[in-house]
């Protein structure tokens, strides 16, 4: 965790929070620095224009934005759903499902049967695994090698088949269904 560089941390609304001294004097109150106290100091909707001086030299004021009450949270929430099961059921969303499944399948049967196949081998016919190659490389050593292989080459072409036939879609999928949630929402997303 990074530290608070003098910030006040933690602490709920009325409880007096401690600035941790940066030279080494004593703790101050932050309401005694005249230091804002914050809940979450990660929340960035305060930092555009914080601190910064207008041109009369006074503080800036930050515009909060207006907290949405229950009752609009459940009904974007709903809308929102509603929004995602529509994309669900496109033809587009299946098409992005079915190149997904129609790679991933047989590529992992493909690779359980050689990786099973590698582990039978090697505890049912040890005197096949310990038939010499080159010098001391026994089939064992290669086939083992084989799997590290197999493994690097499948992660190529996963990355390569999403590449070329599924991350276009999926992203037009991903603005389609932004749009249309910001649509539902009312722009406030």
């Amino acid at each position: 965790m990074q530290p608070s560089k003098g910030r006040p941390r933690g602490g709920g609304a009325g409880q007096e929070s401690r600035v941790e001294p940066l030279d080494g004097h004593d703790p101050v109150p932050a309401e005694e620095a005249g230091q804002l106290r914050y809940d979450d100091p990660w929340y960035d909707a305060l930092a555009s224009g914080w601190g910064e001086s207008s041109d009369d030299g006074a503080q800036a004021q930050p515009v909060v934005p207006s907290a949405r009450t229950e009752g609009d949270t459940e009904a974007a929430a709903a809308a929102a759903a509603d929004v995602y099961l529509e994309v669900q059921r496109s033809a587009a969303f299946q098409e992005v499902r079915r190149r997904y499944r129609k790679f991933v399948v047989p590529a992992s049967v493909a690779f359980f049967t050689w990786y099973v196949g590698y582990v039978v081998t090697a505890t049912t016919a040890p005197e096949l695994m310990a038939r010499p190659v080159a010098g001391a490389v026994n089939v064992a050593m290669v086939a083992g090698l084989g799997q590290f292989l197999s493994t690097f080459l499948l992660t190529w072409a996963y990355a390569r088949h999403a590449r070329l036939r599924r991350d276009r879609a999926a992203l037009e999928l991903r603005w389609d269904t932004q749009e249309l949630t910001r649509g539902v929402s009312g722009g406030v997303s």
